[in-house]
């Protein structure tokens, strides 16, 4: 029989949120599909720039350094993500992707869930760790500590009063997002622990870039120094096991002027994920890292003339060494008679389902408490 070989380290979980709506169909292009050119008369990539995937699918011209996982069988898209009766609401479909509540709002985050499955005393303050504004609601659970920092090369600089200014303003607006979710009574004393732990771990964090060398350089975007604090993290042993962070908010809500907005986002997103993983490759420390990138929708099927309007449907993907390479879901269809009412593509892969996945196959959770349901699995983790 086979021998289960015991992995030496524990699996962790990267998270790169785009925000604002990125663009699938000129992200994950249909490049056969003639409805494609005919719905997006001025955004359609030129054939001759798509980078092939397979027969039905190309990458945006930006998007080479990511080929690359693709070709070595490393990265997983997932087209087709979505949920049951989309919401075109920015802040509310980012909710529900974080809550995996379509119907009702949420309050617990998924991963707060998983975060407190994986560490149930809250024995380590950095199991958890955001990099960004403020704490996505993926993160958020009551009892939960989650630091939560902005760059972490600026951040251990901040000693004396300017240093306690920003531990105050960090403990201001834990106080504000919880309020509403647990009461202002509660909220004090949940401050008071969880925001406490969350604090000291933002100390410890602090000295993760002391110990950081790289031969590679990451870009100077925020979304290029966020995810080097996410390496740098990672690789100064904290056994921190989420690790997450959000691109620059509604950066890719592309109403207008989209040609060269997303091919600069795209070009940065598929630069720093290769440096990501040139870098945790280099120390040996790439084993146990699968890296999730979503957004809270698509976008419209057709242009309109400048950009898109909000959609449905999107594109996801994993990157990691336990991924296994291939298009999951199906590419919905551009036919009129197919669309979601209002223009859009229809889903056909829950988002629960590939999070399900997540929580079962890499952390080995039992994720219908987490999800909220059962979800089929999306075999994409060796």
């Amino acid at each position: 029989g086979e021998i289960m070989v015991q992995t030496k380290k524990d699996p962790v979980l990267a998270v790169l949120s785009l925000s604002g709506g990125n663009d699938g169909l000129n992200c994950v292009i249909p490049r056969n599909n003639g409805y494609y050119r005919d719905f997006r008369p001025t955004l359609a990539v030129p054939e001759d720039q798509i980078i092939p995937i397979n027969d039905e699918i190309g990458f945006h011209p930006t998007m080479g350094p990511l080929k690359k996982y693709w070709d070595e069988g490393k990265l997983a898209i997932f087209v087709g993500i979505g949920y049951p009766t989309p919401s075109y609401s920015h802040f509310r479909s980012m909710d529900i992707w974080h809550t995996c509540e379509p119907d009702v709002i949420g309050t617990e985050g998924w991963l707060g869930r998983a975060t407190k499955q994986l560490d149930p005393n809250s024995e380590n303050v950095l199991t958890a760790v955001n990099f960004g504004r403020g704490l996505p609601r993926a993160l958020v659970m009551d009892g939960v500590p989650v630091a939560s920092v902005g760059n972490l090369e600026t951040y251990g600089l901040l000693t004396g009063i300017e240093g306690e200014n920003q531990r105050n303003d960090a403990l201001d607006v834990f106080g504000r997002m919880y309020a509403p979710a647990i009461g202002t009574g509660a909220v004090m004393d949940y401050i008071h622990q969880t925001g406490t732990d969350a604090l000291k771990g933002a100390d410890i964090l602090s000295t993760a870039p002391d110990k950081y060398t790289s031969s590679v350089e990451y870009s100077t975007t925020a979304i290029g120094q966020y995810m080097k604090n996410i390496a740098q993290t990672h690789l100064a042993g904290f056994v921190t096991r989420v690790l997450y962070t959000t691109s620059p908010y509604n950066v890719f809500d592309s109403h207008a002027n989209q040609a060269q907005a997303n091919a600069a986002l795209l070009t940065d997103v598929s630069n720093t994920v290769d440096t990501s993983m040139t870098v945790l490759r280099e120390h040996d420390a790439s084993d146990n890292v699968t890296l999730l990138l979503f957004s809270e929708f698509g976008r419209r099927v057709t242009d309109n003339g400048s950009g898109t309007d909000h959609g449905a449907a999107g594109v996801a993907f994993a990157v990691g060494e336990h991924v296994k390479g291939g298009v999951y879901g199906t590419y919905p269809s551009l036919a009129p008679a197919d669309q979601e009412e209002g223009g859009n593509l229809k889903f056909n892969l829950d988002f629960r389902s590939v999070y399900s996945t997540i929580l079962e196959d890499w952390f080995q959770l039992d994720a219908e408490p987490i999800v909220g349901g059962n979800f089929e699995r999306v075999k994409f983790l060796a």
